[in-house]
């Protein structure tokens, strides 16, 4: 018999929009020419290229010239930092980012400081939230970039990107946001000016893996970051992943029709599973903000577990979830995004998220709740730590 899966891991990857694959299939056989070339096979490539472009750029309120086809959401991090920090080292080398962001953003600046850049990295609230006075207490007139998530991955926190932004854009700095996790699932918006750079991920949102999106605001100076043929105006060589980008476009259109229907969905389901479960399983906490939070997102510190032999059992019923960004999975120690709210690293080993997605039904999270409160229970009875606070605390 088949084990039954429930899949609680949207913030890692998502599934597949099944008319995105449809449309992608044509482009891997009737339609495979190269869209660089010139005859008229490639046509339908390329003519399905600019048509995603489009309706890419329409989702955030883009122009398409501005919107620039990537490898994934890492690349157009990279890229967007990288290679603006070059194009405007004249005017100064200081870098505002902030303890929370992803790795290819963490990373990213990390490299840069080697090449003699200073970067400032902002602390959050207890929250998560990077406040807007916090960030213009660091702004210096060598500041020439600030890069902040929209929301965060592990913890579900939205941040207050339109206020950080026109903070930044006033003062004639660069404002580039790691929107991965919130494109598809938040209102965003280009429109009026005060977003220079936005990187995106096709797979967060029903898409294929291996494609995202950079936008660039159109007098931003971006140099190019492959180098070799002349694709995506000569910033991004390379041919393109065709079938890739129009399954991109398909999933963003098919996403965004049911953005507001999904998110109220979402949000009510995600409401009832943390409620059960700081009802019913003690010595718990919810990590990240209460009220500023991605709808389908849930994420807890439990006490005296370790969270990766909660996902290995949990597996075994086939319930998948995660300790937190996919991207970290098998490192010993605590999330950099739970230190830097200030948990202790005794709390934050016994991390797990929990993120729901557009298939998740209310009867899958009763059936991972039971499941946990069993394998939670069965793990502190084995632990002497755990048996000593719960007599004292009267729980035993």
């Amino acid at each position: 018999m088949e084990k039954r899966i429930i899949y609680l891991d949207n913030a890692a990857t998502t599934p597949m929009w099944k008319e995105a694959v449809e449309a992608m299939l044509p482009y891997f056989s009737d339609a495979f020419g190269n869209p660089s070339s010139q005859y008229s096979l490639a046509n339908a490539g390329k003519r399905a290229i600019e048509n995603a472009r489009k309706q890419i750029a329409a989702t955030i309120g883009a122009r398409p010239e501005e919107i620039y086809f990537t490898g994934s959401g890492t690349e157009a991090d990279n890229w967007a930092i990288k290679m603006a920090a070059r194009a405007y080292r004249d005017k100064g080398r200081h870098i505002i980012t902030t303890k929370i962001e992803h790795h290819a953003v963490l990373h990213t600046c990390e490299a840069l400081e080697q090449d003699g850049y200073r970067v400032t990295y902002l602390s959050p609230d207890e929250d998560g939230v990077i406040s807007p006075e916090s960030l213009e207490r660091v702004l210096t007139p060598d500041t020439i970039l600030v890069s902040i998530m929209a929301a965060n991955n592990e913890i579900g926190t939205v941040e207050p990107i339109e206020k950080l932004a026109r903070m930044v854009t006033k003062r004639g700095i660069l404002f580039h946001t790691d929107a991965v996790q919130a494109y598809g699932k938040l209102p965003l918006s280009v429109e009026n000016g005060e977003i220079a750079m936005l990187s995106a991920s096709a797979h967060k949102i029903g898409g294929p893996k291996g494609v995202g999106f950079l936008y660039v605001r159109r007098d931003v100076r971006l140099q190019s970051f492959l180098h070799g043929g002349a694709q995506e105006k000569r910033r991004r060589a390379g041919t393109e992943n065709v079938p890739g980008i129009v399954g991109f476009a398909k999933a963003a259109e098919l996403t965004f029709a049911k953005m507001k229907e999904t998110e109220a969905r979402e949000r009510e389901l995600r409401d009832y599973f943390i409620n059960r479960v700081l009802s019913e399983i003690p010595y718990v906490r919810v990590t990240g903000s209460a009220t500023k939070r991605l709808s389908g997102h849930a994420s807890f510190c439990f006490q005296f577990i370790e969270g990766e032999t909660v996902l290995i059992m949990l597996d075994s019923d086939g319930i998948c979830a995660s300790s937190g960004s996919a991207c970290t999975t098998g490192q010993t120690e605590p999330s950099h995004v739970l230190t830097a709210i200030g948990l202790p690293e005794d709390v934050a080993h016994g991390a797990i998220r929990f993120t729901l997605g557009r298939e998740t039904t209310k009867e899958e999270l009763d059936f991972t709740i039971d499941r946990m409160k069993e394998v939670i229970g069965r793990i502190r009875a084995m632990s002497p730590c755990y048996a000593k606070f719960a007599a004292r605390d009267g729980k035993e």
